[in-house]
């Protein structure tokens, strides 16, 4: 594993590793969608560089778009509420929708967007992430297409990251040393 004394950061997987893992998805996804069109609906801000990727080895019909699950303050003592923006108001009824996330961590809002396209009417709904963080865990979610298991406490790189930090643009994923 390579190590950048510049960034602090350490590599865990690497681009080659990355995209050899996108291409073998691309493949699986689409012998599973062969006849059908696909509607990827990347989960905003994680998914982006993995979508770009894996929509273009996926050889069946794609529809792209995206969507942003933010959490709103609520009343004091109930929960948090999740509101949901599409990049533009989706006809999905009937269509398969495969949901795209760069990482899957405790699968409560992954669980949560596949239900509520479920209830819009899919066909069917997909989930394929590049990461899995089972470890972390909190209802029982599989998803359907994943890239690599981690546990890594925190990554960056490959979109990856928080919006105040920098290392989206990395080709590869790093963890902080």
């Amino acid at each position: 594993m390579n190590v950048s004394p510049n960034t602090g950061l350490r590599q865990v997987i690497s681009a080659d590793q990355i995209q050899k893992r996108v291409r073998e998805l691309g493949r699986q996804i689409s012998d599973d969608y062969r006849g059908q069109t696909v509607i990827a609906l990347g989960i905003l801000e994680n998914s982006f560089l993995f979508m770009a990727d894996l929509v273009r080895a996926v050889d069946v019909p794609v529809i792209c778009a995206f969507i942003k699950p933010s959490y709103k303050q609520s009343k004091q003592g109930e929960s948090p509420l999740l509101e949901i923006l599409f990049s533009h108001e989706l006809a999905i009824a009937d269509k398969h929708v495969l949901l795209i996330e760069g990482l899957v961590h405790s699968g409560v809002t992954s669980e949560y967007l596949m239900s509520d396209l479920r209830g819009r009417g899919a066909a069917t709904v997909k989930l394929v992430t590049l990461l899995d963080r089972q470890s972390a865990r909190r209802v029982p979610l599989q998803p359907d297409y994943f890239g690599f298991l981690v546990d890594d406490a925190f990554l960056c790189g490959y979109g990856l990251g928080s919006p105040e930090q920098t290392g989206r643009n990395l080709p590869y994923l790093a963890a902080t040393i």
